[in-house]
């Protein structure tokens, strides 16, 4: 057995099953096709769902791939176990129908032992209890001694999930040694201590089992393998853990480095170093394939593995914001295999980097919220911060609750985990709300899955935008039917035609579908597993019936209007590149008839000059009326000449490349214009933020750019006609009324100031005195939060020793405010609680320090009742 890096390890399977016809293809992108189930893929079979469920037929009966997978239901062990990661690669070939068990076991050996070289004596295999056959298999074909195939229960071999396709399975098993054992007599296959490792799965796919759990023979067994790639290299490098393979050894090489110190002492060091090289390799396969931080979804995710990436930095003492530089690292080792991470570092680096330096921030607000908490927990003599806070601290501020955790018990005290899970546990039960109900492998349960496998769908529509196509399939109501009549939604499959289905951002279309006995409204067009178009929409005459030759019709005016947008993406695509760097690359779109929406990779708003530059060159390339040429290309020779790919997106050999000139030359399966020139003209509505590091400008082209020219030719007019001027001088007369505004609006707060003050002086009149301490509470209404706060700063100064409390209504808010001296404040006495208690009483919430505190509520009629019960509030504190 000799020594292999990770990459020649991934080299060699994939070699090994291209030898046996598989079709081996590159690793699909982590954020998962079609598939509502998953955030994010965990498993080598997963984008293979559909061809196990028969939804789609897969290219090749045989396929091979190293997966590329996220799980992160361990995340809390990683760094503390050698084991333990969330970023993975998985080994596996399938078969779909074509061979089983018998060269399923047979290839699996023979890679083993033949490519791999390890030693047949080392080697195990573990079995479903009844499963016979593999029995016979591996003792008599391979010739495994029977006490090295050991029978286990349903828990280890047998792969099912609910009802549908299942099966036993088989396990590949590596004997270590007796040094990583438990010294057990019993221990051998099965036993939980690390001396017999497993590290292939063969699952045999092959009953059917109902939903009153009968397991029916399938007609088409599948074969389905798994193997991680880490396993396997950990026994072929002969290390312990996965953090000592070569290509995770020079991440945490880098680590030490930044950090000056060294894996291996044990302790806190190793965990946080651990953490940090796991993390770092998933944020940078994440980003890579699209995925950018936020607080939703994947995205989240994404966030949280970055974030207690850089925590456990400043565990370690890092300082400064270091994981962008670790990307370089994690680039080099793994680029043999996954070519586009070299070509997208400047992007992964700069999303961590901005990252990072929002989580030093959201740190820094994280402890100045727990600080305050802390506070009112030492007013009010309590040592446990309640598990609301907790959450809050987590959730809002991304504060890891270790660390708070840890701030408390410097101060002695301690957060109530208990309420802080139940807080967690209800957002959990929120976000599996929010998901779809799925069936077997996450399959989502729609009318497709009623229409045959067999029937697919040619798309004529790039150069047609009529053409006569039969009916193949229609759908009403979640049922085949035959036949739809005047009034019925429904779902028609044809032979071929010239409707574009929705995808990459452009939506469907919409037209009609014309026949000897009826019509058909088309009201949108999708592309479905498989091949097939589905036009959705609704009988407005007659009645169409199966087999039909009707002739379709698309809307010409909309394709038009869509392509005019779509082209034009191409172009703002380009000028924005051109404009901000070539740092620059589309993170989604939408093409609609109406606008254009796109969005993009930036780290800071656009200036209006640099906004005015875009459209400025967006127009000129379409008054140039530039060609635009389209292309059927392979994926090599469209990488070749240097075509934009989209990112995250999964293409297939064979790819369609939209050209404009020397201008833009981009992978595009969407409709275009022939020329720039029929887009008109170009106007960018909007430029916003969608998440951190990505922009988004909305735009229109065309007519609906015309229009809005027209209707601020209008507004100009209304606006001269308003102010009495004309065109060349509305700004003039604007900036003239702003400043009347402004010398209008300080008289006006000088006279509120002088009226406040006036105020202020009579309610000393009003002093209260309850055990030993002075006290005023009143109503000073209109007051702004600024004004209240300045009145009681003037009160308490007068009144030398005392509290004061005042309130205020104002656009149908309430206001509290509470200064208290620093004797009374010695007495006993708590603003912050004070004004938090009467806010509750009015329907809101506030607090603050003990001498200084405002608050805020909802309901102005409960202004005078709350006032009422200062004196009561003043008893309670002092103990009276």
């Amino acid at each position: 057995m000799k020594y292999m890096g990770v990459n020649e390890v991934r080299q060699k399977f994939l070699d090994f099953f291209a030898g046996k016809d598989h079709m081996v293809v590159p690793s699909f992108s982590l954020v998962p096709h079609n598939d509502k189930s998953l955030l994010l893929i965990n498993a080598g079979m997963t984008p293979f769902k559909p061809y196990f469920t028969g939804q789609e037929k897969p290219p090749n009966v045989r396929m091979a791939t190293c997966q590329k997978c996220i799980r992160t239901v361990d995340i809390d062990n990683v760094g503390k176990t050698a084991r333990h990661g969330t970023f993975f690669e998985m080994l596996g070939n399938f078969s779909f129908g074509d061979y089983f068990k018998k060269e399923a076991i047979e290839w699996a050996w023979e890679f083993v032992t033949e490519v791999m070289e390890i030693p047949v004596e080392k080697l195990h295999a573990s079995i479903y209890l009844d499963d016979d056959e593999a029995y016979t298999l591996w003792t008599d074909m391979i010739g495994l001694p029977p006490e090295r195939v050991v029978r286990l229960g349903k828990e280890d071999n047998f792969w099912e999930h609910g009802t549908g396709p299942c099966g036993p399975s088989s396990e590949i098993f590596i004997d270590r040694g007796e040094k990583y054992g438990c010294g057990s007599p019993d221990c051998g296959v099965g036993c939980d201590c690390d001396r017999y490792m497993e590290f292939w799965n063969l699952v045999f796919t092959q009953f059917d089992k109902t939903e009153s759990g009968e397991y029916l023979p399938l007609p088409n067994p599948n074969i389905d393998t798994g193997m991680g790639l880490e396993r396997l290299a950990l026994i072929m490098q002969g290390v312990d853990s996965i953090f000592e393979l070569d290509t995770l050894r020079a991440v945490i090489d880098a680590i030490e480095s930044k950090a000056g110190t060294t894996y291996g002492s044990g302790g806190d060091i190793d965990i946080s170093i651990r953490v940090i090289t796991d993390h770092i390799r998933s944020t940078v396969f994440m980003i890579s394939d699209g995925i950018l931080p936020s607080n939703e979804g994947r995205g989240y995710v994404l966030r949280r593995i970055l974030r207690r990436a850089a925590r456990h930095g400043k565990r370690l003492g890092i300082e400064d914001r270091f994981l962008a530089e670790l990307v370089e690292v994690v680039v080099d080792s793994s680029a043999e295999a996954y070519p586009e991470l070299r070509e997208k570092k400047d992007h992964i680096q700069k999303i961590i980097d901005q990252e990072e330096k929002r989580f030093y921030i959201t740190l820094d607000q994280g402890l100045s919220v727990l600080n305050e908490y802390i506070e009112e927990l030492v007013g009010e003599k309590e040592t446990v911060l309640c598990g609301l806070n907790v959450f809050t601290l987590y959730d809002t501020y991304g504060f890891p609750v270790e660390l708070t955790q840890e701030i408390l018990a410097e101060k002695d005290m301690k957060p109530d985990m208990e309420g802080f899970a139940a807080y967690m546990a209800q957002q959990r039960q929120r976000a599996r709300s929010a998901r779809k109900e799925t069936d077997y492998m996450g399959a989502e349960d729609s009318t497709y899955k009623l229409i045959d496998t067999d029937i697919v769908t040619d798309f004529v529509g790039y150069g047609e935008l009529e053409t006569e196509a039969e009916v193949l399939a229609m759908v009403r109501e979640d049922e085949v039917v035959d036949r739809i009549e005047k009034g019925d939604s429904a779902v028609l499959v044809l032979d071929k035609t010239p409707f574009y289905a929705e995808s990459g951002g452009q939506i469907g279309d919409k037209g009609l579908l014309t026949g000897p006995s009826g019509h058909f409204q088309v009201e949108d067009t999708r592309k479905i597993q498989g091949g097939r178009w589905i036009h959705t929409g609704k009988v407005i005459e007659g009645s169409i019936q199966n087999g039909n030759y009707l002739k379709a019709q698309v809307d010409h005016e909309r394709r038009l209007a869509i392509a005019r947008n779509h082209t034009v993406t191409h172009l703002l695509h380009s000028a924005l590149r051109a404009v901000l760097g070539d740092q620059v690359h589309q993170a989604g779109s939408l093409v609609t008839p109406d606008r254009l929406r796109f969005d993009f990779t930036q780290y800071e708003p656009m200036t209006a000059e640099q906004i005015e530059r875009v459209e400025r060159m967006v127009n000129n390339w379409i008054w140039a009326s530039i060609p635009v040429d389209t292309r059927q290309m392979s994926m090599k020779e469209a990488q070749k000449e240097g075509a934009t790919a989209l990112f995250g997106e999964k293409y297939g050999d064979n790819v369609r490349v939209v050209s404009v000139g020397d201008v833009s030359m981009e992978l595009c399966g969407g409709t275009h214009l022939s020329n720039t020139g029929q887009a008109g003209l170009f106007q960018i509505i909007s430029e916003s933020s969608t998440a951190a590091g990505v922009r988004r400008i909305e735009a229109v082209t065309g007519w609906a750019a015309y229009d809005i020219m027209e209707s601020r030719k209008g507004l100009a007019a209304a606006l001269q006609q308003e102010l009495r001027t004309d065109e060349d001088t509305i700004l003039d007369r604007v900036d003239a009324l702003k400043e009347e505004l402004r010398t209008a609006n300080k008289e006006l707060a000088a006279l509120k100031a002088e009226m406040a003050k006036g105020a202020v002086d009579e309610t000393l009149d009003q002093v209260r005195e309850t055990g030993g301490v002075k006290w005023i509470a009143t109503r000073l209404d209109g007051m702004d939060v600024q004004q209240l706060r300045e009145s009681a700063d003037r009160l308490r100064d007068k009144m030398k020793s005392g509290l004061v409390v005042l309130a205020s209504a104002l656009d149908k808010k309430v206001m509290f405010i509470a200064a208290a001296t620093k004797d009374v404040v010695k007495q006993g006495i708590h603003a912050g609680n004070l004004v938090k208690e009467l806010a509750a009483m009015t329907g809101g919430g506030g607090g603050g320090r003990p001498d200084m505190a405002q608050a805020g509520g909802r309901d102005v009629s409960k202004i005078d009742d709350a006032l009422s019960q200062v004196g009561v509030a003043i008893e309670k504190q002092l103990g009276i």
